[in-house]
């Protein structure tokens, strides 16, 4: 397999999923100003969306969007319990986590890195977020992961996002929970290893 990412961004997801997983990959770097490999080449062509995480799987199908590539990945090993089995109530509620996350905080944060959204829109997006970070606290509460005390690839996904917040100006221990969270998240090896193969740590 082939994963196509950018340092810190979403594809950081399944890329500790792949490692969580044990699943051999391949990374490979986007510019995604450019939207370019570290070869010159064009990333469109491999992604017409521009977007990472792109996925290159063994027949060389590329699939895209986080949400569908972490379940993908977790499936290719079900012994690493990242995904309840398909077909089941639990794994819809993963699916019920994934959505959530990528609509209501991974696209929240889109005008606080964005170079011409206005002062009021960056407001109103902080707000959001404020008020989706006070519920996550709540829900997290006496629990190690969002489904338990399993990590999931929905785990690796919120890890991600949370990481954004200081490049915005959001300080997680406002919300101690999450902030307890992040760092025991941050803390699984695996999960090192993908912050220090992408230079993040």
């Amino acid at each position: 397999m082939k994963l196509y990412y950018s340092t810190g961004a979403c594809s950081l997801s399944p890329h500790i999923v792949l490692r969580e997983a044990g699943v051999p990959v391949e990374l490979v770097k986007v510019d995604l100003e450019k939207k370019t490999l570290s070869d010159g080449s064009n990333y469109l062509k491999i992604n017409g969306k521009g977007f990472v995480p792109a996925l290159e799987v063994a027949n060389g199908q590329v699939l895209t969007e986080g949400p569908a590539v972490v379940q993908y990945i977790a499936d290719q090993n079900p012994q690493a319990n990242l995904a309840p089995k398909a077909g089941t109530l639990e794994r819809y509620r993963l699916q019920e986590w994934l959505n959530f996350i990528t609509s209501e905080l991974h696209k929240g944060f889109s005008p606080l890195f964005s170079k011409t959204a206005s002062a009021d829109w960056k407001a109103g997006a902080t707000a959001s977020l404020k008020k989706h970070f006070g519920w996550l606290g709540q829900e997290l509460e006496g629990k190690q992961y969002l489904m338990g005390d399993q990590f999931t690839v929905a785990d690796a996904y919120l890890f991600t996002v949370l990481n954004w917040t200081r490049f915005v100006g959001l300080d997680l221990n406002e919300w101690p929970t999450l902030a307890h969270y992040h760092a025991r998240v941050q803390a699984r090896p695996k999960v090192q290893e993908a912050l220090k193969a992408e230079g993040l740590t």
